[in-house]
């Protein structure tokens, strides 16, 4: 078995039967969020927003033509991005020129065009890295930079995990504690799926709930299937085509710098999780590459913009097994849910409080890689330029809650708290003396 003590690298010794479970973990980590993105656009446009049939579909199709563009090398699942949210709704708010008379899904395509543009811009990045060398762009990227990004990728989550689970505390509970169990004490098989058997035990308990009559904290049921009694058993997911327009494009197109920030701190933490320098090989140009093709997929025929998801690179760290061909199994899975609503919706009907009690070790174990990426590089804390970075780096990513939002001519770009922090890591550790990183050829640990 192609293993070490850091985890498996090759889960086809593990058997078919096995990898085809991992890969169903990897699916339910990724759905919540996954569908969210269109649930919230859907509010923008009121109603007439993006199908969450074609989301599943793109964030499938996105993952496999990424993993094609990366050589099959990184374990990476490109989900729906939040980082356009606030595009899609300048957009639906637009009331000028030719929107004036338009309605919310006549917007619809406008902003997808904004987001295939956004897309290409990733392209661009991408040439730019190849031609001048990935060294001389890791040099702006040390581990004093992308170690404090890491941990603000899994600190700025946990607001949505206690969200979640205060919804119905009892349930996220069990949830949590059932996954910390079998990450503990499991055995064999069950050891390397406490995610999938959090969300199992968990989704018994609040049928057991549900079924005594006991509500959420609001008073809501704990279960509801109206969505599953009235979604078909199979369907075309409702695609069309992307359309451009300047102001659209402005609106929507930016934002890709604020994403393409957000990319580089994801693969820092994959390749931290993984024990593999995946930034050198295969290439940040080509996990770039296959971001940004991806998503101007995705936008083309109607679904949002892709992205490396956090959830998934944490049931790397928890689960151990770091082989690509589980997380394409999950891509492949998300494909034929496109085309079952019913089953979509069934697992549309796990309930947050189940979602935040997961989200807990999640999303703590993002934090906990990047920490684990500063202290494997030796970062010297003692310095103060490295504290004064890694100080910044922190307060940007974690203070600016909703972003920051500055205008160019009529149009409104609103900074990640991510992008931010990256920016402003980035350009200190430019600026101030003492830079003294040398970007290692190899960095691989097995």
């Amino acid at each position: 078995m192609k293993t070490n003590e850091n985890g498996i690298y090759d889960a086809r010794t593990l058997g078919l039967p096995k990898m085809l479970i991992l890969g169903l973990q990897h699916m339910f980590a990724m759905f919540g969020a996954t569908i969210l993105v269109p649930v919230l656009v859907n509010t923008y446009f009121h109603g007439e927003g993006l199908s969450i049939q074609v989301t599943l579909f793109c964030a499938g199709i996105g993952t496999l033509l990424f993993h094609l563009m990366t050589r099959f090398k990184v374990p990476a699942f490109l989900g729906s991005s939040f980082a356009f949210l606030g595009g899609f709704q300048t957009v639906a708010n637009l009331d000028t020129g030719i929107f004036a008379d338009m309605s919310y899904g006549e917007k619809l395509p406008y902003a997808c065009g904004g987001v295939l543009i956004a897309g290409l811009l990733y392209l661009l990045l991408s040439l730019i890295i190849k031609v001048i060398g990935v060294r001389r762009v890791m040099r702006f990227l040390p581990p004093v930079v992308t170690g404090p990004i890491i941990i603000c990728i899994g600190l700025s989550l946990t607001p949505s995990a206690i969200s979640n689970a205060s919804t119905n505390w009892p349930l996220a509970l069990i949830a949590l504690a059932t996954v910390i169990i079998f990450n503990i004490w499991g055995k064999g098989m069950f050891k390397i799926i406490p995610i999938l058997m959090g969300i199992i035990v968990s989704y018994v308990a609040a049928l057991i709930m549900n079924a005594a009559g006991m509500t959420c904290a609001d008073g809501s049921a704990i279960l509801n299937f109206s969505g599953v009694a009235n979604a078909a058993i199979v369907g075309v997911p409702q695609f069309f085509l992307c359309k451009f327009n300047i102001t659209a494009i402005l609106a929507m197109a930016p934002i890709a710098i604020a994403s393409m920030m957000e990319h580089v701190g994801d693969i820092s933490a994959i390749s931290a999780t993984v024990g593999e320098n995946f930034i050198e090989d295969p290439g940040l140009h080509r996990t770039l590459l296959g971001d940004g093709l991806a998503t101007a997929l995705s936008a083309l025929i109607g679904g949002p913009a892709n992205t490396t998801y956090g959830e998934n690179t944490s049931v790397l760290a928890l689960s151990r097994v770091y082989d690509p061909r589980v997380i394409r199994l999950a891509a492949f899975y998300a494909v034929i849910l496109s085309f079952i609503p019913k089953m979509a919706e069934i697992i549309s009907s796990l309930p947050a409080a189940i979602i935040g009690g997961i989200s807990f070790i999640l999303y703590g174990m993002i934090s906990a890689v990047g920490i684990r990426n500063v202290v494997e590089n030796k970062v010297d804390l003692t310095k103060s330029r490295n504290l004064v970075i890694a100080a910044c780096i922190l307060v940007c990513g974690l203070g600016f809650s909703n972003g920051l939002t500055f205008h160019i001519g009529s149009t409104a770009i609103t900074l990640t708290s991510l992008a931010l922090a990256a920016i402003v890591g980035i350009v200190l550790n430019a600026i101030l003396p003492g830079n003294e990183y040398q970007f290692e050829s190899s960095s691989k640990k097995r």
